[in-house]
């Protein structure tokens, strides 16, 4: 088990009460959705719209936008762990929590199944 469901809840709550969230995209990440959408508008500076509990194994995925006024035919989903959130956003110290977390349990499950290949 990656997250812990109630304290997965609690951050939604917190996330809804505070849409849309101002974020910013990583390079990896943009250069990535700009390879796969080469036609859209994307830029490293985007807001979350909705957020999203996929599961413990997609974990918290947020519906990001690049344009408030422009109805855009494609919507993309964005794992929270890969965004980047300004440290001054009330909410910014629960998503750290969380991607840390989510992070560090990602890396030992994946260190778990590589032990487990080669036994």
């Amino acid at each position: 088990m990656i997250d812990h469901r109630d304290q997965v809840d609690r951050l939604l709550d917190k996330l809804k009460k505070s849409l849309p969230l101002p974020t910013r995209l990583p390079p990896d990440l943009m250069a990535s959705l700009r390879r796969q959408n080469p036609d859209a508008k994307i830029t490293a500076d985007c807001e979350v719209a909705e957020v999203f509990y996929s599961g413990d194994e997609g974990g918290i995925l947020c519906h990001v936008r690049f344009d408030k006024e422009e109805e855009k035919k494609e919507v993309f989903l964005v794992s929270i762990t890969y965004l980047v959130f300004d440290r001054r956003l009330p909410v910014a110290h629960d998503i750290a929590a969380y991607q840390k977390h989510r992070i560090k349990r990602l890396r030992r499950d994946a260190g778990a199944e590589r032990l487990a290949v080669h036994h």
